[in-house]
Parts: structure tokens; C-alpha cells; sequence
């Protein structure tokens, strides 16, 4: 819109261009003088400093939001005469400018994305969080293709019409999207029309709109020709969309046995794997903490990198061994949920067939020595329980990190890759994916130093390849170990003998 004055410093940020404005707020193009970072900030107007709380109270709704998908607050300023936030500037283009630009997707690219909005939505139904409207100028994809949502968290409790009204809006608007005469084209309208609510006498929900969208991906992925969509009868009776996943699914699998009879195709042979690197020893004695302190622990070794991909199917495959003996309970965690029926991680089928091929998985390339991603705290306990070992405490995991390493900040932080004895993103000693990779699981709760009265909540630690700014240092509390995340995984210790 607008160039800023060049002087026009907001704290420590430049005001670059005046990007949008509102009744209420200024949103600007910025940069971050202390760290030469690119931001955005949103300026409460002067003229409605009465306003002041209302604002505040929505920025620490966006600030309380912990989500890889979705972007972060770096900072907020209450001042007499100056009230502001600065907040994630995301990269690349918006579903918006794509729309303008008639720039069409393929099916199985629409439905990806669809299904990480719906796993933020869910998350923000999760924590009973309010949200504004979502339309598609607030989804971003990087030029790698990730997906991220802009911080549209309110102060205020969520209410049940929320969800509708935003699954309606992106049924109508991603319409225009849908690349015409691809594989999936039909299937993917359908679920447009759903969450549109055409042919449905009750709302989708955002957890249908996930899963569908899932069951589309892995048709679309499938190595088979496309059939022709099978159109429903003129009397058809009108279905829910779990009806409909299963009979997409029946039709996959007749076709696929077909196939299979008929072809007998050779197997395709497993990818070279390296030889992964050896764990480390960690001596007894003193050790500092993440918190400032000092803790005595016993001699342990620590895996070198995070429990990879083909190491975790090894276990799966244990399991679904003992479980036809139906013992496949047999490495759960005694606090486990009864509900919790399966340690296979989200996406699995995708994520291991991708690993397997040396293919790529959420548009990153992934092999069988990628760390395992999609697991939650019991997944991780189960594992270590199978190999005889443990989970990392926090002070184990620090003082591994601190082996030849005297400030932790200057480790840089690398993207998601195979744990080889070439993998870049390495400690002095050797520790692969501390400050990025994935975050990692620790084996017991601990008390949040910013809250030092709260209760202990379950720790994850190191940095993220999904969360830019974080680091070795990065830890985060939760309490819910059933959480699943995309960049989240676990290693191991054992102790010395």
C-alpha cells in the first residue's frame, strides 16, 4: 500500500510499507533491527487506544499458540501511546494468490493441504480455542510446498458454529482450485460439496474433512491406473462421509487385488542403507541442566541420532507378530489408555512407503534413516520398553548436549535428513538433530522454569525443522502424551554396564 517514513521506528522494529488496515489496527511490513529479520507488525490506531485491552487479549491468545502449522508471535509492547505485536512473516504464496492468478492444483495437492488446515483447526478444538474467519489469503505454501496458516487464534471461548462456518467458507472457495480432468478431481469436489453441506443433513466435521482428505491422498498415491469415478445413482440414497470413505476404500482394494492377480508384479528392491552411527558415552559426575543448575547422574549412552524410520518398523513388525497371539499389548506403557490400540504413527502406510522408495513424504524427501515422526509419548515408551532401554530425562539429554559444547546457541539447526555418519546437523561429540531435525520426547515430566509454581508437565526437547528460531535450546510442556506432530519424534539412553 503504503512506504513507511524511513525513521519510523516502532521499538526495535523498522516500519517498512503499510501493508493493510483495519478500523482498529495497522499491519506493516517490518524488519527486526537486532537480527535483521523480516516481520510483521500489527499498530493498534491511535484513535482507539480505548481498545487497548480487547487487543491485548487477542495477542496473548495468538501468543499462547504452540503449532508447527501455524505462526508465531515473537513479541507484543504495551506503552502509553504505542500498543503493538510483532508477529511471523510466512513465507511464499497464499491459496489466494493462486486463485488470482488462476493457477489451478492437482487433487492430491488440494487434499494435502486441506488436511493441514484441518489438523490446525483441530488443534485449536483441542484447547477450546476462539478463531477468526479462514479464507484462503491466510493459507501459505513455501517454495518447498509446506503449508502454514497465519495466527488467527482470539481471546474468548470457542464456539460450536466456529467450525462450520469455516469448513462451509473453504468448501466455496477452494472450488476454483481443483485442476480440471486430474486423477481425484471428482472425489475431491465431492468433499467440497460436504463441507459445503450439499447431500449431508448434518455438518462435517474437521476430523471427517482430515480423514477423507487422508484417504484421498493415499488413493491419488497409489501406483494404478485411474479408474473412471463411479457416478451414484439418481435415487441414491444420501450418505455420511464415513460411509463414503469406506466404500472409496472397498472399490481401492478390489481394483489393486485385481491387479495384483492379473500382473504378479517383482517386488521392488529395498534401497542401500548406511550403517548408522554408534551412540555416545556420557561419563557420571556433575553435569548442568537446561535450567541453570547442576545434577549428579549416572554413567549412560545416548543414541547418536533419533530412532529412525526402518528402526521403528522393526518394532512394528514384533508387533504385529505377538498380535496374533494377541499379545501385542505386551511393551505398554502400564498408564497407557485402553482406548490407544495401536503404536502405528500418523500416516504411517504413507510415510513408510515413501522411506522405502527414497521418495518423498509432505514434500520432503524421506528414507529409511530419517528420524520417525508422527509418534506420541506412549508410542515412544513402548519402543524403548521393546529394546530394553529408556527415553532421555532433560538432564540427560542436556548433558549430552553440552559434551564439547560450551554455549548450545551456536549449534545451528538443520532441516529433516537421513542420520548418517555425514549428516551435518552434529554436535562437537557427535549427537546428530539436536537444535533441529525433530523435537524429541523425554521420558518424564518437568517443571516450566517461566512458571516455576505450575505443575510438571510432559517435556519435549530440541529444535524443530518445522519451527524457524528454534534450537538446542527449545523446549516445550504439554500435558498430553497422546500428542502426535509432524516433527516430533524420540531417542534413546541405556545405561553403562
Amino acid at each position: 500500500m503504503n512506504a513507511a517514513s524511513p525513521d519510523r521506528l516502532l521499538g526495535e522494529y523498522c516500519l517498512k510499507e503499510l501493508l493493510s488496515e483495519t478500523s482498529r489496527t495497522r499491519t506493516w511490513l517490518a524488519e527486526q533491527t537486532s537480527v535483521s529479520r523480516r516481520v510483521l507488525v500489527d499498530e493498534l490506531r491511535a484513535e482507539c487506544a480505548d481498545q487497548k485491552e480487547s487487543f491485548l487479549a487477542d495477542v496473548r491468545a495468538k501468543a499462547a499458540v504452540e503449532h508447527p502449522l501455524i505462526g508465531s508471535v515473537y513479541e507484543a509492547v504495551a506503552e502509553p501511546g504505542l500498543c503493538f505485536f510483532a508477529h511471523e512473516l510466512l513465507p511464499g504464496a497464499t491459496l489466494d494468490d493462486r486463485r488470482k492468478a488462476a493457477e489451478p492444483f492437482k487433487p492430491i495437492r488440494i487434499a494435502h493441504v486441506l488436511r493441514r488446515v484441518a489438523e490446525a483447526h483441530l488443534y485449536h478444538e483441542t484447547l477450546q480455542q476462539a478463531t477468526g474467519p479462514i479464507g484462503l489469503q491466510h493459507i501459505h505454501l513455501d517454495p518447498q510446498g509446506v503449508t502454514r496458516l497465519e495466527n488467527l487464534a482470539m481471546a474468548g471461548v470457542r464456539s460450536s458454529e466456529q467450525a462450520a462456518r469455516d469448513i462451509a467458507c473453504l468448501g466455496h472457495s477452494l472450488q476454483t482450485l481443483v485442476a480440471d480432468g486430474q486423477a481425484g478431481s471428482t472425489r475431491m469436489l465431492t468433499l467440497l460439496g460436504w463441507m459445503r453441506g450439499e447431500g449431508l443433513e448434518a455438518s462435517i466435521s474437521w476430523e471427517q474433512v482430515r480423514d477423507v482428505c487422508a484417504q484421498i491422498e493415499q488413493q491419488l498415491a497409489d501406483p494404478m491406473p485411474p479408474a473412471s469415478p463411479t457416478q451414484p445413482a439418481p435415487q441414491a440414497r444420501r450418505k455420511p462421509p464415513v460411509t463414503l470413505i469406506v466404500s472409496f476404500t472397498a472399490l481401492g482394494l478390489v481394483v489393486l487385488c485385481v491387479l495384483a492377480l492379473i500382473l504378479r508384479p517383482k517386488p521392488a528392491p529395498v534401497p542401500s542403507r548406511s550403517r548408522l552411527p554408534e551412540p555416545i558415552f556420557i561419563s557420571a559426575g556433575k553435569h548442568p541442566t537446561p535450567d541453570g543448575t547442576e545434577e549428579t547422574l549416572k554413567a549412560f549412552w545416548i543414541s547418536t541420532h533419533e530412532v529412525t524410520i526402518g528402526q521403528y518398523n522393526e518394532f512394528l513388525e514384533i508387533l504385529e507378530t505377538l498380535g496374533k497371539d494377541r499379545r501385542e499389548r505386551t511393551f505398554d506403557h502400564e498408564n497407557q489408555p485402553t482406548e490407544k490400540s495401536s503404536h502405528l504413527p500418523d500416516d504411517w502406510s504413507s510415510l513408510f512407503a515413501a522411506a522405502k522408495s527414497n521418495g518423498t513424504w509432505n514434500n520432503h524427501p524421506v528414507t529409511l534413516d530419517h528420524p520417525v515422526v508422527g509418534v506420541d509419548w506412549w508410542d515412544a515408551s513402548a519402543y524403548a520398553e521393546w529394546k530394553q532401554i529408556r527415553l532421555a530425562t532433560q538432564e540427560e539429554w542436556f548433558a549430552a548436549l553440552r559434551k564439547n559444547l560450551d554455549t548450545p546457541a551456536t549449534l545451528l539447526p538443520g532441516p529433516w535428513l537421513p542420520v548418517t555418519s555425514e549428516t551435518p546437523d552434529r554436535s562437537p561429540s557427535g549427537l546428530l538433530g539436536m537444535a533441529g531435525s525433530v523435537a524429541e520426547w523425554t521420558r518424564r515430566p518437568a517443571t516450566n522454569p517461566a512458571n516455576p509454581l505450575g505443575e510438571r508437565k510432559w517435556l519435549m526437547i530440541g529444535g524443530s525443522f518445522l519451527k524457524p528460531g528454534s534450537n538446542a535450546l527449545t523446549r516445550e510442556w504439554t500435558d498430553d502424551r497422546s500428542l502426535r506432530r509432524p516433527d516430533l519424534g524420540f531417542r534413546v539412553v541405556f545405561d553403562a554396564k
